[in-house]
């Protein structure tokens, strides 16, 4: 390519022209390009947010592989001995084993089911939820005037009306056995903690305390029914999760965050697919305005084209003039595309313009983290087709006869 060519196309761009329709056609081609490539940015940008943030809620406040019964049955009795074994992985960053079921928080404004999650001592410095407290002191939370401490979630704390100091009773499904059968034991916690972890599912119904006080509630021994597990590279934990059930035993089973949330992954993977296709549609459009365009120009400049090669231009000069005229098109509605989706991509996520329903998306807004890599492959791929679409009206472009154009003029 020469700077003639260049010249040339640049100059059918820009110049007046005789027919106005083929000039407003060229700009819709540029609009279209960069609505294009700006909506799949921001489209992109979607879906990266919100799986980096369930992913970074989920792996921040639940386990990367869990290590839990088969069978429902008594729980995992030698405990301490499984979790320094398991501790020994190469990928095991720590095991923190735990006791979780079901509880009846009764408060006086709303009562309201939870799940109560006992932790081990030594595991409640490196507790992730901990780091996450909006009230309350991460190393006083234990006990409090007598009673076992228990913290709440936001959404849980706000449903049942309960504050930092509320005294709370905790009721078991499991009960204390009499003659007359089952009856409920009420248990009191003192609310010593608050927190948020950003995932709507446990903030609205995750209560957290010690295991032995856990342990007491469901009328258990020393017995935990989980050990959760937290790896180093978390997109080793399905072969972590592997080697833990082989360390494990038969009675025992692990399962890995993937394996947890493989159809919410699975739903984001196939979002991304449609969004790509369907946005892509609009690419097609804008090289469909190119090549009428494109087309529209050939004919419009036959006189012109006559000229060129009468006066020793190469058909190759030509076919690269009408090919740069598409590209530079496209170049065009790309540069505006980017600057528009990244712009508003990250305008939207710092003021949070778009507000959801928590109890629904388990965010409270949608999140939008555009990457650099989709500012790679987007305007890449929005240029080839604007590209492709020049093949055909270049093409047409080197068969005009300059001896037939010229025979009149």
């Amino acid at each position: 390519m020469t700077r003639f060519e260049l010249f040339i196309a640049v100059r059918y761009l820009t110049a007046k022209r005789k027919q106005a329709v083929i000039g407003v056609i060229t700009a819709i081609s540029v609009i279209g390009v960069a609505a294009g490539v700006m909506a799949l940015i921001i489209a992109l940008a979607i879906n990266n947010g919100f799986r980096s943030t369930l992913q970074r809620n989920l792996l921040g406040a639940t386990a990367h592989v869990s290590v839990l019964e088969k069978t429902p049955g008594y729980g995992i009795a030698r405990w301490r001995e499984l979790a320094r074994k398991l501790e020994s992985l190469s990928n095991v960053q720590r095991a923190s084993p735990t006791l979780y079921g079901s509880v009846y928080l009764a408060s006086p404004v709303q009562p309201s089911g939870a799940v109560l999650k006992g932790i081990h001592p030594e595991s409640m410095e490196r507790f992730e939820i901990l780091n996450r407290l909006l009230e309350g002191s991460k190393t006083h939370w234990m006990e409090s005037g007598g009673r076992p401490g228990i913290i709440l979630g936001s959404k849980l704390a706000r449903t049942t009306g309960l504050k930092m100091g509320s005294v709370i009773s905790v009721l078991s499904p499991q009960g204390e056995m009499t003659p007359f059968g089952t009856r409920p034991t009420a248990h009191y916690f003192k609310v010593t903690g608050i927190y948020e972890s950003g995932f709507y599912d446990l903030d609205s119904a995750w209560a957290f305390t010690t295991l032995a006080a856990v342990q007491k509630v469901l009328g258990l021994e020393d017995v935990v029914n989980s050990i959760e597990l937290r790896v180093r590279d978390i997109d080793r934990a399905d072969e972590t999760a592997a080697d833990a059930e082989h360390m494990a035993g038969p009675k025992l089973a692990a399962t890995h965050w993937k394996e947890q949330n493989k159809q919410l992954l699975n739903a984001l993977r196939m979002e991304r697919a449609v969004t790509v296709i369907t946005i892509g549609l609009i690419q097609m459009v804008a090289a469909l305005n190119i090549l009428i365009s494109l087309i529209m120009m050939v004919m419009e400049k036959n006189r012109d084209i006559a000229l060129l090669l009468a006066m020793g231009a190469r058909g190759q000069q030509i076919r690269r003039i009408f090919m740069l005229q598409g590209v530079l098109i496209g170049v065009a509605g790309t540069v505006i595309g980017l600057v528009l989706g990244y712009g508003l991509s990250y305008l939207a996520d710092h003021y949070r313009w778009v507000r959801l329903d928590e109890s629904v998306y388990a965010l409270s807004f949608v999140p939008f983290e555009p990457r650099w890599i989709d500012g790679l492959w987007v305007p890449a791929a929005a240029i080839a087709v604007s590209f492709l679409a020049t093949i055909y009206p270049a093409r047409s472009a080197t068969r005009i006869a300059p001896a037939e154009a010229l025979r009149y003029e």
